[in-house]
């Protein structure tokens, strides 16, 4: 696989977006694009994409076809990357198999049998192609592109894309099993997965596995919300953590601590984090992504008296750990109290005999 280059990121532009992408649209795609290639990891290993059937060069020819559906697909790394510690704070898979019913079975890179989830796709890093015109009369941004909650599956990313004229840079396919969630960075521009961004510079030790209820509400919150990627990189790393500081972030996204404190403190803002002054720990406030008719009731803030942060906080991780009140979100059916699966026994029953 080698990389796309300009020319086809420009014709691909020109493709889904027609007159809006003028010389304006061209400067600020190339801006964007080189912005995004300047952050680029060492990949793990190459992705060959094949969807409804059909072998592609790389997600850019996908997009491109407009007969490519991707009710059926396969990212697969090729050749196979040797287990390690690479694949740290990751489920090692030697491809990920997609189907109609937005389930996905992931083929472990060592021998053993496939693992059925839930599969959903972030369309992490891209450009909204506009006209100086459209910039213009949207000095603002622009219109938000709603990708359907956590954004869907990987077929309606696709229409998205094509309907909204969305270039992508990076995406992140997200899998959750029964009792946890993993997320697979995908290098759009190189066709290659990316290791996870604490791989080598966080300890194993640091990371608590939440439930994948828990994570699809996180992932909920964010592909609706307004953060910026480094928040959410941030947000996404202190959720499956007892708590960091913003030393110990900084060395995971190797940047400059004060850009890392500018977003953990917007984080404290919007009450997504909590801030120790004591200790300098950033805790996640998993009550947060409770409905608002229970986080409204699971409120831990400080009285006169003051009181035990991490008891705190524990009682925070119980409760949301604990919430019986979430969705199926395949067919939105309560879920019961108790089990950690993200189905409903129906769905989960369909999807496993799928």
């Amino acid at each position: 696989m080698t990389a796309v280059t300009p020319p086809e990121i420009d014709a691909l532009a020109s493709r889904i977006a027609g007159d809006r992408h003028d010389a304006y649209s061209q400067r600020a795609l190339a801006r964007s694009s080189e912005e995004y290639l300047s952050r680029r990891r060492p990949p793990l290993g190459q992705v060959a994409i094949s969807a409804d059937g059909k072998e592609y060069s790389n997600l850019f020819a996908v997009i491109a076809d407009p007969s490519a559906t991707f009710a059926t697909g396969e990212l697969r790394l090729d050749p196979l990357p040797p287990p390690g510690a690479a694949w740290r704070f990751l489920l090692p898979f030697e491809r990920l198999a997609f189907f109609p019913d937005g389930s996905v079975e992931v083929h472990p890179l060592e021998p053993g049998p496939a693992i059925r989830g839930l599969a959903r796709i972030l369309v992490r890093e891209h450009y909204l192609l506009r006209s100086q015109a459209d910039e213009e009369r949207a000095a603002s941004g622009g219109a938000r592109i709603d990708l359907r909650g956590v954004g869907g599956t990987i077929a309606e990313a696709l229409r998205a894309c094509r309907e909204e004229a969305i270039v992508p840079f990076g995406v992140a396919v997200l899998v959750y099993l029964p009792e946890e969630r993993f997320r697979y960075e995908f290098d759009v521009l190189h066709s290659t997965l990316l290791p996870d961004p604490r791989a080598g510079r966080l300890s194993p030790g640091q990371r608590v596995r939440r439930s994948s209820r828990l994570a699809w509400a996180m992932d909920q919150y964010i592909a609706r919300s307004d953060l910026s990627l480094l928040g959410v990189r941030c947000l996404e790393v202190l959720t499956e953590s007892p708590g960091l500081t913003s030393v110990e972030l900084s060395h995971v996204f190797g940047g400059i601590r004060e850009l890392v404190d500018s977003a953990l403190q917007g984080l404290v803002q919007h009450r997504l984090v909590s801030f120790d002054r004591r200790t300098g720990v950033y805790r996640p406030r998993l009550d947060a992504f409770l409905p608002p008719t229970d986080s409204s009731s699971a409120r831990f803030d400080v009285g006169p008296a003051g009181g035990d942060p991490a008891l705190r906080t524990s009682v925070q991780e119980l409760i949301a750990a604990a919430d019986a009140r979430a969705t199926c979100p395949l067919c939105g059916s309560p879920l019961p109290p108790g089990p950690k699966s993200i189905l409903c026994a129906n769905c989960a029953a369909q999807v496993g005999t799928a």
